[in-house]
């Protein structure tokens, strides 16, 4: 055994009930070992945790589940960050902490998750059933009687609550959560009071029914008639456009997107946030849509076209660089993952995003007017300038050597800030993954968040885009990496401070302690496992830390500092501050 390692329908708290245990049952009929097999037969076979004495005997569980791996976190933000990457490539992710001082301290992370359409299982050791309702004060709370503080802030960041205190209620209170989260594709909070997880007990002695969940299914009429108007609509258009979103990872899509790309012609973008979603080698492919921010003659593609197929979009105050997108309503069609939107005019419920994609594609005439204009217009993009011997590394060259590195084997994990708009500039090829958080963009998640990536997928190499000061909240699990023998590589872009921030709002705040990061890494390692690092200064030494890194350590965790100007950031990411800035300080409605 590897010892690596929005609010609900149905709240359950009961009393105490009588938990003496026939003899006749076997010490895996508990409910720990109940959960534990749940886990593992949903494809969760890691769970990140960090231990606490209310969910110690539960871990226990975890621990004689031999499908089942314990990843030990150094602390519990990290293993929520982790199992959000986890379920990003698996498709669901599991983690388990303490009670209050553990479940408060991963909230976090289980809200980034559900603002991704993540299935999360958050699992909590509760305090012991015979404490609920006596009045009694216990430690890791608020010092008062009342235990619901952690289950009420639980309600806003996720999609069922179960507070499981009896066992008789268990098995199904479990099920019922697990089988929300999977169909909502949102975290769920589980509470295990913490006498219950050992203790033998009738509904956990066979082997539990196997989940089947009910597919969802579209409405067949309103399904016929959403591809009717739609055909109609586009069918008048004379440049008309494909533009992914990022709800096209929950609904399913991506295939059905590229079904109606090939049978349409049409020119497809992605917006940022669905970047790794839509497939970047696909011939019709015109890069980015992100307004003023857009990769080259994309912006100006989109915007001109009289109509446009935005499939699981999410419109925020970031994606649309501070609501300055140049679209019009009657315009698009808008795809969520069950409902269709046509221009200003009808709407249908309960057509299924990759149902209406698919028969629209057999429906649909052929017009390549819009990628014919994209490639009339299209300007290659030139190469940045060599860099003189021993000349200060820009950020520009850095991301060109990272271009060669990608690869169907490799998927690229990018941190909240600069490195979001470099990276968006990459070009993906076949097989290559890409991911990151934006709706959330909570600074420091990427480093949990790579853990459990890569060990969701240790077939694939992670290569992090980490910036200093997003290092600096999390860099504890660095160790977990190494003793989990992983082999993620990880840039960390030394500028000095919080970049994005200063082109937002500029201050001292924006100012950060500078680390010896390359030598805070070996000390973590401690010689223990595989690690290597490098701090680079030049193109000469990116070079030879590429080759290393790709070559003899290519087994190791990987770690290159890249020392780079305070001020050398990307165009983009100079618009794109201004525009924020210029949103986030609009003077109040006159009264």
């Amino acid at each position: 055994m590897n010892t690596c390692g929005p609010s609900s329908n149905t709240i359950c708290s009961i009393s105490n009930a009588n938990t003496a245990a026939p003899s006749h049952l076997t010490p895996e009929a508990t409910l720990g070992r109940h959960l534990a097999r749940r886990l593992v037969e949903i494809g969760v076979s890691d769970v990140f945790t960090v231990p606490g004495d209310f969910n110690l005997a539960l871990l226990d569980h975890f621990v004689a589940e031999p499908e089942l791996n314990l990843i030990g976190c150094c602390n519990e933000l990290n293993a929520g960050y982790a199992a959000d990457g986890y379920a990003r490539s698996r498709g669901v992710g599991a983690c388990a902490v303490t009670f209050t001082v553990g479940g408060l301290s991963v909230l976090n992370a289980i809200a980034g998750a559900y603002s991704e359409n993540l299935p999360v299982i958050c699992i909590v050791g509760g305090p012991n059933s015979n404490d609920h309702g006596t009045n009694r004060i216990l430690h890791h709370t608020v010092g008062l009687p009342d235990f619901s503080q952690e289950l009420r802030c639980f309600q806003t960041v996720t999609c069922y609550q179960a507070v499981v205190s009896i066992l008789e209620d268990a098995h199904e209170l479990i099920d019922e959560a697990i089988s929300t989260a999977l169909r909502e594709s949102k975290p769920v909070y589980i509470s295990i009071a913490c006498n219950l997880s050992t203790i033998p007990h009738p509904t956990f002695s066979r082997e539990p029914v196997p989940f089947s969940l009910t597919p969802k299914l579209s409405n067949k009429l309103a399904l016929e008639a959403a591809v009717e108007a739609a055909a109609v609509f586009l069918h008048k258009a004379v440049k008309p456009v494909m533009v992914g979103g990022p709800k096209m990872r929950v609904a399913k899509a991506s295939e059905a997107f590229v079904e109606l790309a090939d049978a349409s012609g049409y020119a497809l973008a992605a917006m940022p946030s669905a970047k790794g979603l839509v497939p970047e080698h696909h011939p019709h492919f015109i890069g980015t849509y992100w307004g003023a921010v857009s990769t080259a003659f994309c912006a100006e593609i989109v915007e001109s076209a009289d109509a446009y197929i935005f499939a699981g979009p999410i419109f925020t105050d970031l994606s649309s660089v501070g609501y300055s997108l140049l679209l019009k309503k009657e315009k698009a069609i808008i795809l969520q993952p069950n409902r269709v939107v046509i221009g200003s005019g009808p709407a249908f419920s309960g057509v299924l995003m990759k149902d209406f994609l698919s028969a629209l594609a057999k429906k649909i005439q052929i017009n390549n007017t819009a990628h014919v204009n994209y490639s009339r217009i299209f300007v290659p993009h030139g190469h940045p300038l060599r860099c003189a011997p021993k000349e200060s590394l820009r950020v520009n060259i850095l991301y060109k050597h990272v271009q060669n590195m990608l690869s169907g084997e490799t998927t690229v994990l990018v941190e909240a800030g600069d490195s979001w708009f470099n990276c968006q500039k990459l070009k993906l090829p076949e097989g290559c993954g890409y991911e990151f958080q934006m709706q959330y963009g909570s600074i420091g998640w990427s480093v949990g968040a790579t853990l459990g990536y890569a060990q969701a997928d240790p077939e694939k190499r992670v290569l992090a885009f980490i910036g200093d000061g997003s290092f600096q909240m999390t860099v504890q699990d660095i160790s977990t990496m190494i003793r989990c023998e992983q082999k993620s590589i990880i840039f960390l872009i030394n500028n000095g401070g919080y970049t994005v921030e200063v082109e937002i709002h500029d201050g001292p705040y924006n100012v950060i302690k500078n680390w010896n990061y390359t030598a805070l890494v070996d000390a973590i390692h401690n010689g223990e496992g595989k690690c290597w690092t490098t701090k680079v200064f030049c193109e000469e030494e990116l070079v030879n830390a590429i080759q290393t890194a790709t070559g003899p350590q290519k087994d190791s965790l990987c770690f290159i500092e890249v020392i780079v100007h305070k001020d050398d950031t990307s165009k983009e990411v100079l618009e794109f501050g201004s525009r924020v800035a210029a949103a986030n300080g609009r003077p109040p409605n006159p009264q």
